[in-house]
């Protein structure tokens, strides 16, 4: 097997696992059915894993470094460590708050997510990382349902462009659409823990209105966008709808 394969594997395991999460609290059966199916899937993960490790030619895209970086998006966590095989790579990290890229090799890593300063885990999970990819990993959710929502960063980017994608992690939040002030919509029907696809756009300033989806009814506006050429960016929602700590945007760039 090859590491294409081995890419479909862990896409499919990431997939399987993020359904279970959301089925696990509406949906007893589904649940089950979707949990098996993530349990199959991280069996063919392994197996192509470590036939790769095996078959020659070893590809140099798998040789080369991957990169994750940590964001705190869960509004009413307290400060967090990342616990990563063990060690202890990001430490007394609080909502909104970001770390730098750290480097990894290709393999699986069990990803805890511990109260800064403690040692018992309260989330815990295995994380698949590709060779030559980039990922942010972000807590999401309410602390007593909390979970690692894995992001691929990757994108290619023609010189003297930008992209723009946007992920949704306000736990109240409806569905929401996203559109500049002028009306044209960006991306729509974008749910909670959802990513877009990155939309190519030409640099420039704008305002940015989300709304819930399908309706007129603003819930958050970010004025004076200022995107720049040859970035890329995620613009993420995070807080809450409702109560406190309120909805409002963080933009990342890779």
């Amino acid at each position: 097997m090859n590491s294409s394969e081995v890419e479909k594997y862990a896409q499919q395991a990431a997939m399987y696992k993020q359904l279970a999460c959301y089925y696990k609290y509406t949906n007893p059966q589904k649940y089950i059915e979707v949990y098996l199916r993530h349990y199959e899937a991280m069996k063919q993960l392994v197996q192509a894993y470590e036939q790769s490790r095996v078959s020659p030619p070893y590809s140099s895209e798998q040789a080369l470094p991957s990169y994750i970086r940590i964001l705190h998006a869960s509004p009413d966590s307290s400060a967090i460590d990342i616990v990563i095989n063990g060690q202890k790579v990001v430490k007394n990290i609080s909502f909104k708050q970001y770390s730098p890229y750290l480097s990894l090799t290709q393999g699986q890593y069990r990803v805890d997510i511990v109260p800064a300063g403690g040692e018992t885990p309260i989330f815990s999970t295995l994380t698949p990382v590709m060779g030559n990819h980039t990922y942010t990993l972000a807590a999401v959710g309410n602390v007593n349902k909390l979970q690692l929502l894995n992001l691929t960063d990757n994108t290619p980017l023609p010189y003297g462009q930008t992209k723009i994608r946007f992920v949704h992690l306000s736990p109240d939040a409806p569905q929401v659409d996203v559109a500049l002030k002028d009306g044209e919509k960006l991306f729509e029907k974008v749910s909670f823990k959802q990513s877009t696809d990155y939309l190519q756009v030409s640099p420039g300033v704008a305002d940015i209105e989300i709304a819930a989806a399908g309706t007129k009814n603003i819930i958050l506006t970010i004025p004076e966008v200022k995107i720049e050429a040859n970035k890329i960016y995620t613009v993420v929602t995070l807080g809450y709808a409702h109560k406190s700590p309120k909805l409002e945007s963080l933009f990342l760039t890779n």
